[in-house]
């Protein structure tokens, strides 16, 4: 059976319940329904309740370069389970962009068959070399898993995060033959230091690889729960991300280490945990440009437009969440742009659905800085809707 979050009166977390349940709390006045971030159900009680106890609820994160997958889990249920969309392309593209201008701004305004010191140049105005060891695109993958855990923290009384340490591949120059590839390293390895003393913030880290010879890194954990991994990581399914998170958050509960009797020995699991069906949703952060001046390239007469920026001319913001109708079909996306009378709905792809009559459309959720799918029932064996 699914479970939802539950709030005491004062916002913080409690203990998950039973969907049916809180049904009835909200029927007997009990509690009322609460709006989340995450676009999961929750409900937030009216009285302070009975007590405060609650059970380890563990979250495990899978980190990646175009995906991640973070899961909770307890000992009796898996209660969330997501699939992130990482920037790191567009942050990429963007930097590459910005870097492109300033050249061209720079090759505009010095005369270069000047001498040296006769150029147009100018001093610095401030010291622009840090050196903070961390790319901006990397920088922002982390910030988005830190930020779904953050959100999950509001939601669910968290005890421990696990998070998948990523370790470099011996160099085939160094004589190992079983390495996979020439590089060194990864570029999830980097900005790992950094995502943990983020997520100390939160509760305290234990991490695992992928492979270890104790038997309880992510892919050995995996194979002793019984899960299964897709090797298609673009897929928007729990197969492919989320369920290494269920495996690391699985791994406070349960761990494989020997055993010695005395005519017997060998390794066994210890510990119980119980894998069952919860919400699972896609992640991402919307492609909304910074407010410039004007666009990159001039239209014709050398006209530059306005562009970017998040505020509408209707009262709604670009990402907000609404309900659109026209001509008797109705549509939700994500306010994406606007026009004089006009406003643009684009669904979680960024691809615009329509145009609609700002007249017409009705706001369901304030933008967050995130983009989240509709929450659909998934099982850890890829079942969808299952019945229990």
């Amino acid at each position: 059976m699914q479970r939802i979050p539950v709030q005491n009166p004062d916002g913080t977390p409690a203990m998950p319940t039973k969907r049916h349940r809180a049904r009835r709390w909200v029927k007997q006045g009990r509690a009322t329904w609460v709006k989340t971030n995450l676009r999961i159900k929750a409900v937030r009680l009216n009285a302070e309740p009975s007590g405060r106890n609650t059970q380890p609820i563990v979250v495990g994160v899978d980190p990646g370069k175009l995906y991640s997958g973070i899961a909770v889990q307890s000992s009796k249920a898996t209660l969330f389970q997501s699939h992130l969309e990482l920037p790191y392309p567009k942050v990429r593209e963007r930097m590459d962009n910005r870097r492109r201008l300033r050249r061209s701004r720079r090759r505009r305004r010095i005369n270069r068959e000047l001498p040296f010191h006769l150029r147009n140049h100018r001093q610095k105005r401030f010291n622009n070399r840090r050196q903070q060891n961390l790319a901006p695109s990397i920088r922002a993958n982390r910030d988005l898993e830190f930020r779904v855990v953050q959100e999950l923290s509001r939601l669910f009384t968290i005890a421990a995060i696990g998070y998948e340490k990523v370790r470099a591949d011996v160099d085939l120059t160094s004589g190992r033959k079983g390495a996979k590839s020439g590089k060194g390293f990864s570029p999830v390895m980097i900005g790992q230091a950094y995502a943990l003393e983020k997520m100390e913030q939160i509760a305290p880290v234990y991490t695992r690889y992928g492979w270890q010879p104790d038997g309880n890194g992510t892919a050995q954990l995996r194979s002793v729960l019984g899960l299964t991994k897709s090797q298609d990581q673009g897929l928007q399914i729990p197969q492919t991300h989320a369920v290494d998170g269920i495996a690391l958050a699985c791994g406070y509960f349960v761990e494989y280490r020997p055993f010695y009797r005395k005519r017997s020995h060998g390794c066994l699991v210890f510990g119980q945990v119980k894998l069952t069906s919860a919400p699972f949703v896609v992640i991402k952060r919307p492609p909304i440009s910074r407010r410039q001046l004007h666009l990159m390239v001039p239209r014709k007469n050398g006209v530059r437009r306005k562009y970017g920026g998040t505020v509408t001319r209707h009262g709604f913001r670009k990402g907000d969440l609404v309900r659109a109708e026209m001509a008797g079909r109705v549509s939700v996306g994500y306010v994406s742009g606007d026009t004089a009378r006009q406003v643009s709905v684009s669904g979680l792809t960024w691809k615009r659905i329509g145009q609609f009559s700002a007249a017409k459309v009705q706001l369901l959720y304030r933008a967050t800085g995130i983009l989240v799918s509709c929450p659909q029932r998934w099982s850890v064996s890829g079942v969808l809707n299952p019945a229990g």
